[in-house]
């Protein structure tokens, strides 16, 4: 029974996708949920998988070809796959030990070939190494993804000052137009201040361990603290929670926390939703899962979508201050740096603590200078006294 391959369904925010790499050539065998295709969106990458055991019988759409939702992209013959294909490898492995050496079959083995497929050089047709790896060099030259264009784009080589150019991927062309729309869109400032880390960093010494043992291995970590100081501080100062949509704007009785993740890819901002009703542990748990996802190109739409306050950590990278790009239609986001002792003045006394830059940008069009500075220090004062977040005062 052949059966239509169609591209996911889009949301209303997507216009398109683009056939990213094909994991699966005509006539070869799938089977059931087994991967086919990637889709690259604006926003994620979607997977393509099989809808029976079967064979891939024709590829409608090739890598790097833009494609429409529920658009048909591939042929599919659906039924039991045959014994024949596993005797013909059978027989091959066969013909590859009389023509080559263990060696050169362990390298076909990892590469998935047979002998028939690598033209040998040796005498009397035998295959060498540099016959295998000749063939996979070339096959890897033909078949390039536009995700990966960076990996097998050639390298222009010119005296000794070599370049090479490649296309940007759709998801990191998004990136850049939202960046420069959210630069030239709105009345974007930044307020800064500093945190003293000093108790959380006590607090979760003291704690650490007895919190991974208690919440079935999930660690404490800095972010927690942040999400519920900043879910908190949302709640006292609606405007900070607020999204434009027009000339409208939306007040969220909610707190739906997007954290900022990097990935080869390019920053993604997947979603926590109602932060509020989290404990440290589901926050936690929440931010190393979506970390995994975003990391392995596993987020959905779903996980992408909505998120009324964005955060960013570069101070997992070192970074000392920067000024965070407004995540739009959000009307704020919080920048968090690099923990770095420094002496400040504390009762009359200059004494060394574990400080923080916090940077908070935010569109004046919507937030007074006012309302910014005390959402900040609201945070400030949470962190610096994290016994007030549990007990939300």
């Amino acid at each position: 029974m052949t059966l239509e391959i169609k591209a996911p369904s889009f949301p209303e925010s997507v216009a398109d996708g683009t056939v990213a790499t094909w994991h699966k050539q005509p006539g070869e065998a799938c089977t059931r949920d087994e991967l086919i295709v990637d889709i690259e969106t604006d926003k994620v990458v979607m997977e393509v998988v099989a809808p029976a055991d079967g064979t891939l019988v024709e590829i409608m759409k090739g890598e790097g070809d833009t494609v429409l939702s529920d658009e048909i992209i591939a042929t599919f013959s659906a039924g039991e796959v045959s014994a024949a294909p596993a005797k013909e490898a059978s027989e091959v492995s066969t013909e590859a030990t009389e023509v080559s050496g263990p060696a050169v079959r362990k390298m076909l083995d990892e590469h998935n070939l047979s002998a028939s497929q690598v033209t040998g050089t040796g005498k009397g047709g035998r295959i060498l190494k540099e016959d295998v790896l000749k063939h996979v060099k070339n096959a890897s030259s033909k078949v390039a993804a536009p995700t990966v264009a960076a990996e097998v784009a050639p390298v222009v080589t010119s005296g000794e000052r070599p370049e090479r150019r490649v296309p940007m991927s759709r998801l990191r062309t998004t990136i850049a137009k939202r960046l420069v729309a959210a630069t030239n869109d709105t009345a974007m400032l930044t307020t800064y201040n500093e945190v003293n880390m000093a108790p959380v960093m006590a607090l979760r010494k003291q704690y650490k361990d007895q919190f991974q043992k208690s919440h079935n291995g999930t660690k404490l970590g800095f972010m927690s603290f942040f999400v519920k100081a900043a879910t908190e501080a949302l709640k006292r100062f609606p405007a900070v929670n607020a999204s434009l949509d027009g000339n409208d704007i939306v007040y969220h009785g909610y707190q739906d926390i997007s954290v900022a993740v990097s990935t080869e890819r390019g920053l993604v901002v997947p979603v926590l939703r109602d932060t509020d009703g989290m404990s440290l542990a589901d926050v936690e748990r929440g931010i190393a899962e979506l970390a995994t996802l975003g990391r392995d190109g596993k987020l959905t739409m779903d996980h992408m979508q909505g998120g009324t306050f964005t955060i960013t950590n570069g101070g997992v990278f070192g970074s000392l201050m920067s000024t965070p790009i407004l995540n739009q239609p959000q009307t704020a986001i919080l920048g968090m740096h690099k923990i770095q002792e420094r002496p400040i003045a504390e009762n009359g006394e200059v004494v060394v603590r574990p400080m923080m830059y916090l940077a908070l940008s935010y569109d004046h069009r919507m937030i007074d200078g006012k309302e910014a500075v005390q959402f900040l220090v609201t945070i400030k004062e949470l962190l610096e006294d994290p016994a007030r977040i549990l007990l939300e005062i």
